[in-house]
């Protein structure tokens, strides 16, 4: 990871707000909203190290980065990338889940679950994805799916961004050219999110293909 992070990610990131400034972090902001798993964890802290210390970045040597700033289009830019996601899953998701999502054990009743959950708690569940490694990436995809409201949507899930922008940036500017540090501290949770998720596929494979139904639909299929 440290490797992947000093000869990859930084360099990036270095040349990316060297280039174009604050646009920068809201374009990387963007790419991570928008399921591409650039993190947060780095993007944000390094902005916020530069908030102290601008004079890292050769093009804007002692350009005065603004901490509000910072955290304004870091929000902007999250918000955009979300709704790409959002589209991506209602445009895209929706239809190939309905024709496909038997092949992947997704019965169609369960779409129309889906989408009474989102409009009953698409709100709490747009706004506290937001605080969390990992899934704040890929969240947009399911509520596009279930076509949660878009208005709601963007709202929350800006509302959600707020927060993690202030305190990634703050601890990136606190920590100065220790802010990776923030990194190691978060992998663990990074680590213990992704096996959770895994977990809960296998477990979710394990119960569907177990359920009496399936296993009618699979003797007949052998049958025919």
């Amino acid at each position: 990871m440290l490797a992947f992070i000093d000869q990859i990610v930084i360099p990036f990131l270095n040349g990316l707000y060297g280039a174009v400034g604050y646009v920068g972090v809201a374009l990387a902001m963007g790419i991570e909203s928008a399921m591409v798993p650039l993190p947060s964890e780095l993007v944000l802290p390094y902005a916020g190290f530069l908030v102290g210390d601008p004079t890292q970045l050769e093009p804007l040597t002692h350009a005065r980065w603004e901490f509000w700033i910072v955290v304004i289009v870091a929000t902007l830019g999250n918000t955009v990338g979300s709704i790409i996601g959002y589209y991506i899953g209602a445009i895209g998701g929706r239809p190939f889940l309905e024709r496909y999502g038997k092949f992947l054990l997704i019965r169609p009743h369960e779409l129309q679950i889906a989408d009474s959950f989102f409009q009953r708690y698409g709100p709490a569940t747009a706004f506290f994805s937001r605080l969390l490694p990992i899934v704040r990436t890929f969240i947009s995809f399911p509520a596009g799916v279930a076509r949660m409201p878009i208005g709601k949507f963007i709202l929350y899930s800006t509302l959600g961004a707020v927060p993690w922008s202030i305190a990634l940036v703050w601890a990136g500017e606190q920590l100065g050219a220790n802010w990776v540090d923030i990194r190691h501290a978060l992998q663990p949770f990074d680590l213990a999110i992704a096996v959770l998720v895994v977990l809960l596929i296998a477990l979710f494979i394990w119960w569907r293909l177990g359920t009496p139904g399936w296993r009618r639909r699979s003797s007949a299929g052998a049958d025919g």
